[in-house]
C-alpha cells in the first residue's frame, strides 16, 4: 500500500493534481499487477492537512517507536540526517522526575558532605533503583543495561564497581537515609500517619552458599521454600499504602520478636502518637505493652481459636451495626479492671457464605473418603486414616472413635460455622470507634499489597547475593523503588505495570545530523501525558541536541 499523485489536464490546459492511497493487485487475466484505488485525498492544493496527520499518528501506534523513528528519518530524504538507534526513555523519565521531587538527592547529599567519594553514587543509586522498577536484573547485567536499553540521561559510564560501592554506601547510611527520606516525603505529600501498619514477610535465596551469616536461616517459608535458606523482611507503611522504613531480620525469627526492634526505631523519629496495626501473629501481652511505651496505641488482629480471652469475646452477646454490605461490626469488652480488654468483632456476610460452601465442600470430601477406607486392606486403610487425621483441611472435621472408626465431628462442625466470616480484633485505644478500627485493620491489605509488588513487580526473591551486607543493600534498593512505585500508584490511580508499560513506549530516538547528534522523544500520547500530569512532572522536551559540530 502506497500514496500516489495523478495529474489530470482540464480543458483550459490547466493541470490539477490529486493525491490517493493505492494497492497493487495482480490482474487475473493480464498476468500483472495494476493500481487500485483504495481512498482519495481529493487535490493536493486543498488537502486537509490535519486528517492526514492524524492518519499518519493513528498508524503509528501498530509500529515499534523505533520503528517510526526510522520512518520519520527515511522520509526526511536527507541523506546527512541519519536515524542510529532508540530506546525507551519515559519510565526512568517518570522515575527520575519522582526522585527528584521527593528530594532524594539532598537526603543522600547530607550523608555524602563529608565524604570524598570519586564513584557518582547518586547516579549508581537511582540506575539500580530505576532496574528493579524497570526491568529488574543482577548488578552485573545493569551496567549494560543503563549503557544500551534505557536512556537514564547519566553525567557518567557506570561500571559494576560503582554499583557495589553505591551499595556499601546506602547500607552503612541506611537509618539516616531512610529517616531523611520518608520525612521528606512525608511533608511533600501530606502523609497521614496516624496509623501505622507493620507486617513481616520472607524470601528466599537460590542457592545455599557455604560461610557465617546472621541473616540466611532455614524456617517456616511464607512462599513454600522451607527447603532453602530465608531472610526476614519487616515493612511499615501508612494508611496510604506509602513506606515508611524496612527491616531485614534472621529468616528463622518469629514475627513477635520484631514489635521490640520496630517501635524502639520508629519511636526515635518522633513521629508521635500513632496507632499500630498488627496481624495475629504480632500478639502477646508483652508486645501489648511494647506497643503502648510512649503513649503509643496498637490494632491487633486475635486467634479466633485456641485462645481463652478470644472465646469469651466471640461469645458476648450484642447486636452487630452494619458499616457496609461486607462489614459489620460489634464491640465488647472481657475481664476486669487493669485486664480488661477491648474488642471488636467484624463479620463479613460475603465472606460468610463462601466459609460455609468451602465447609460443606470438605464435609463432601470426607464422606467419600470415609466411604472409600472400606475399600482397602488394614494396612491401607490404617495409611489412609492417617492421611484424613493429618490432613490441613479434612482434620478439622474428624474424630476417631474407640473402635478406631473416623467419624465426622459434628461439634466441631457446629463450633466452625459460629465462626463464618469472622475476624477479632483487640485495641487499646478507647478514642477510635468500632468502626474505624475494623476500616483501619482492613487497610493492613496495603502492607501485603505492598509486599506482593516487591516479590514480583520489583522481583525482590529469589536474592542471588551471599553476603549478609549485599543482601541488606539489595533490600533497601526495593524499598526505594518500592517508594517511588507506590506514590505513582496512589496519584494516577493505576497499577505500576500499566504505568510502565504506557511510559516505556516513549523513546528517545538518536540521529545523526550535519551539526553533530539529536536526541528527540516520540510523540507524547494522550495517557502518557494524564499520567505525568497526575504526578505534577512536567512533560520532557521534545528535542534534545548535544555535541554539537562533532
Amino acid at each position: 500500500m502506497y500514496v500516489r499523485t495523478i495529474k489530470r489536464k482540464n480543458k483550459d490546459g490547466s493541470v490539477v493534481e490529486y493525491v490517493q492511497l493505492a494497492h497493487n493487485v495482480r490482474h487475473a487475466k493480464k498476468g500483472y499487477a495494476q493500481a487500485q484505488v483504495v481512498y482519495s485525498f481529493g487535490r493536493r492544493d486543498q488537502l486537509d492537512v490535519d486528517a492526514i496527520k492524524r492518519l499518519v499518528k493513528s498508524l503509528c501506534r501498530f509500529v515499534s517507536p523505533q520503528d517510526a523513528l526510522q520512518l520519520q528519518a527515511q522520509a526526511n530524504g536527507d541523506d546527512s540526517f541519519t536515524f542510529i538507534k532508540s530506546r525507551p526513555a519515559g519510565g526512568a523519565y517518570l522515575l527520575r522526575a519522582l526522585w527528584d521531587r521527593l528530594n532524594i538527592s539532598d537526603c543522600l547529599q547530607k550523608a555524602l558532605k563529608d565524604r570524598n567519594f570519586t564513584t557518582p553514587v547518586q547516579q549508581a543509586l537511582f540506575t539500580m533503583v530505576a532496574n528493579r522498577a524497570l526491568a529488574p536484573m543482577s548488578k552485573l547485567a545493569i551496567e549494560k543495561w543503563a549503557a544500551e536499553q534505557v536512556y537514564l540521561s547519566g553525567e557518567q559510564a557506570l561500571q559494576v564497581q560503582h554499583f557495589y560501592r553505591a551499595m556499601d554506601f546506602l547500607l552503612e547510611n541506611t537509618e539516616a537515609v531512610q529517616k531523611e527520606v520518608f520525612w521528606s516525603t512525608a511533608n511533600l505529600l501530606n502523609l497521614t500517619v496516624d496509623l501505622i501498619f507493620f507486617d513481616t514477610t520472607n524470601t528466599y535465596f537460590q542457592t545455599d552458599e557455604p560461610g557465617p551469616s546472621e541473616l540466611k536461616a532455614y524456617g517456616k517459608s511464607k512462599d513454600k521454600r522451607d527447603d532453602l535458606p530465608l531472610v526476614t523482611i519487616g515493612l511499615a507503611v501508612t494508611r496510604e499504602g506509602i513506606p515508611v522504613k524496612c527491616w531485614i531480620l534472621p529468616g528463622n525469627q518469629h514475627d513477635a520478636k520484631s514489635v521490640d526492634q520496630v517501635q524502639k526505631d520508629l519511636n526515635a523519629w518522633k513521629i508521635g502518637r500513632v496507632v499500630w496495626v498488627m496481624d495475629r501473629g504480632m500478639t502477646g501481652d508483652k508486645n501489648r505493652r511494647i506497643l503502648q511505651r510512649a503513649g503509643g496505641q496498637y490494632i491487633l488482629g486475635e486467634k479466633l481459636r485456641g485462645n481463652h480471652l478470644s472465646e469469651q469475646a466471640l461469645n458476648r452477646r450484642g447486636r452487630f451495626k452494619v458499616v457496609a454490605d461486607n462489614l459489620h461490626v460489634k464491640e465488647v469488652y472481657v475481664g476486669e479492671g487493669t485486664g480488661r480488654r477491648r474488642y471488636v468483632i467484624a463479620y463479613n456476610p460475603k465472606q460468610a457464605e463462601h466459609d460455609r460452601i468451602t465447609r460443606e465442600n470438605i464435609l463432601q470430601r470426607i464422606d467419600c473418603e470415609l466411604e472409600s477406607l472400606n475399600k482397602f486392606s488394614r494396612k491401607k486403610k490404617n495409611k489412609a486414616q492417617c492421611n484424613i487425621l493429618s490432613h490441613q483441611s479434612m482434620g478439622r472435621y474428624v474424630k476417631e472413635l474407640k473402635s478406631g472408626k473416623l467419624k465426622i465431628d459434628k461439634a466441631k462442625v457446629r463450633q466452625e460455622e459460629k465462626l463464618d466470616g469472622k475476624y477479632l480484633l483487640s485495641t487499646s485505644d478507647s478514642s477510635l470507634s468500632a468502626e474505624d478500627i475494623a476500616l483501619g485493620y482492613k487497610q493492613l491489605m496495603e502492607v501485603e499489597r505492598a509486599f506482593r509488588t516487591l516479590k514480583s513487580t520489583l522481583c525482590l526473591r529469589p536474592i542471588y547475593h551471599s553476603k549478609d551486607d549485599r543482601i541488606r543493600s539489595h533490600v533497601l534498593l526495593c524499598w526505594l523503588a518500592l517508594l517511588l512505585v507506590r506514590i505513582a500508584e496512589v496519584e494516577t490511580g493505576m497499577t505500576w505495570p500499566t504505568i510502565r508499560r504506557e511510559m516505556q513506549q516513549l523513546h528517545l530516538g538518536e540521529f545523526f545530523y550535519k551539526n553533530g547528534r539529536i536526541l528527540q522523544h516520540t510523540e507524547l500520547s494522550s495517557t502518557q501525558r494524564n499520567i505525568l500530569k497526575k504526578l505534577k512532572i512536567k512533560l520532557p522536551q521534545s528535542v534534545l541536541e548535544v555535541d554539537l559540530n562533532t
